[in-house]
């Protein structure tokens, strides 16, 4: 029976992140990019100042800074980690390929959600904000398409409670954990009808514990939190698998050649190579959406919080997301994997991450493995926040604000990290790929719709920059 249920996930999973909705994805983007003529390239500098630079006078409920870090709290998790890995070895190298792409043009997607986020949120009387897809799709598109924010959220609410907020993340910490601690299995206890290692049982009990100690403080204590977590172990990770480039940095341009020949087939057998094309967009994409999550409309819903009066500045804040999670973070995991040969050893999920550390480490095998296991926690741990903030947000509007559904819900999400280190692997996937594509439909919709006042909230913002600015100077309309 469970079998069949998982046979049927798989099938699910293969037609809502089939053709389709990637193309839909990666159109978006390039509209997108194409109308706001190359933003992401253009003023990447200027958005890299502003996400460490406050505005002093910004309305909201916490820093741009700090909104960043909740959104990069959800974003940079397992799908950095084991995501990447798991791409690899379904698609082939040339996944990571089709991860820049979609990140390329999803900056400018991510853009467009951080201006909308601001653009139409609602600040009520006691401070308390309330923004994200449901409201720029209710207030920018109009209160006959409120159906579509409600479905956004009922999805929302899902992919928190099943999907990227709770199994994913605790089974990622949870095998991690175990491969550490107890990799042989030797000692364990019978729940659920199967056995489990203690370790897998204790990091469960930890993490509940840790996890409803946290999302009891909201959005700001969420925030201050990742504030300190996020920047710390991203830094961290960047420099071991920065460590692993240098002391294996003569395969890297063969590692280099591998992604981008992997990537248009190159390395198929003769008739297969579209086939190998196909699964690897479909993976790298399903994957850089995964971790990166533009389009997918969560990141908006942090946005929506910052202390800014701005939509554009947000916009190029929340844009640095999507460079930092994928072009860089994602990128070094990929390289790390391919250079080390662990996508093609048989291994999967985070042992494949862990071989590439554990052989491209000048450490012993035990303290890259540690290395790897803590950044996995600590990532995966604030995604969990993160998601829990978000889900909170997306029943809020379904509920129309009553109180007893959020704390229900808030009840839910801590039971279902409790029961996260019982999934299997593929059956935790495959539910949050799906809920990925049944989420990001209706906010794609709405930023195509959204688009003109995008594009017009970017040309005002940059019109006023370069009147405040007629000998060039790098000041800014809410610097004057």
């Amino acid at each position: 029976m469970f079998q069949q249920f998982t046979d049927f996930l798989v099938w699910v999973d293969d037609k809502v992140w089939g053709i389709p909705l990637i193309v839909l994805i990666l159109a978006v983007g390039i509209y997108l990019t194409c109308r706001l003529h190359i933003l992401q390239i253009r003023h990447l500098p200027k958005a890299l100042k502003f996400m460490v630079k406050n505005e002093e006078d910004g309305t909201g409920e916490v820093t741009s800074f700090g909104a960043l870090c909740t959104a990069l709290s959800a974003t940079i998790g397992t799908g950095n980690i084991v995501g990447v890995a798991t791409a690899l070895v379904a698609g082939g190298p040339g996944a990571l390929f089709w991860m820049w792409i979609a990140a390329f043009f999803g900056m400018a997607t991510k853009y467009a959600e951080g201006v909308l986020a601001i653009k139409y949120r609602v600040i009520e009387e006691d401070g308390h904000v309330l923004g994200g897809p449901f409201y720029y799709i209710e207030r920018g598109m109009g209160v006959k398409w409120r159906w579509l924010g409600k479905i956004f959220a009922f999805f929302g609410a899902g992919v928190g409670l099943l999907g990227i907020g709770t199994f994913t993340q605790v089974n990622g910490i949870a095998s991690a954990v175990n491969g550490f601690f107890d990799p042989n299995n030797a000692w364990t206890v019978s729940l659920f009808g199967s056995d489990y290692s203690w370790t897998v049982v204790i990091s469960g009990l930890i993490l509940t514990l840790c996890v409803g100690l946290v999302v009891i403080g909201g959005i700001k204590r969420i925030a201050r939190v990742s504030e300190i977590i996020v920047p710390f172990m991203a830094i961290a990770y960047f420099l071991c698998c920065l460590l692993i480039l240098i002391m294996n940095f003569k395969a890297i341009p063969a590692a280099l050649l591998e992604i981008i020949q992997s990537a248009f087939g190159m390395r198929a057998v003769t008739g297969g190579a579209i086939g190998a094309i196909i699964v690897a967009m479909q993976k790298g994409i399903a994957r850089g959406i995964f971790s990166n999550e533009a389009g997918l409309g969560s990141a908006p819903i942090a946005a929506a919080a910052a202390q800014t009066k701005e939509p554009a500045r947000q916009g190029l804040v929340s844009m640095t997301g999507t460079f930092i999670d994928t072009i860089i973070i994602c990128t070094m995991t990929g390289l790390s994997i391919v250079i080390t040969g662990a996508w093609d050893i048989g291994l999967e999920g985070v042992a494949v991450t862990t071989h590439a550390f554990q052989t491209g480490l000048p450490f012993a095998p035990q303290v890259s493995s540690f290395l790897l296991m803590a950044c996995l926690v600590f990532f995966a741990f604030t995604t969990i926040l993160g998601w829990n903030y978000y889900g909170e947000r997306c029943l809020e509007y379904l509920a129309n604000g009553r109180s007893a559904a959020v704390t229900t819900y808030r009840w839910l999400y801590i039971l279902a990290v409790f029961i996260g280190p019982f999934m299997t692997v593929s059956a935790v996937w495959t539910i949050a790929d799906i809920f990925n594509a049944l989420m990001a439909l209706p906010n794609l919709i709405a930023i195509i719709a959204l688009s003109g006042v995008v594009v017009a909230e970017t040309r005002a913002y940059f019109n006023r920059a370069e009147a405040l600015n007629p000998m060039g100077l790098n000041t800014d309309p809410e610097e004057v």
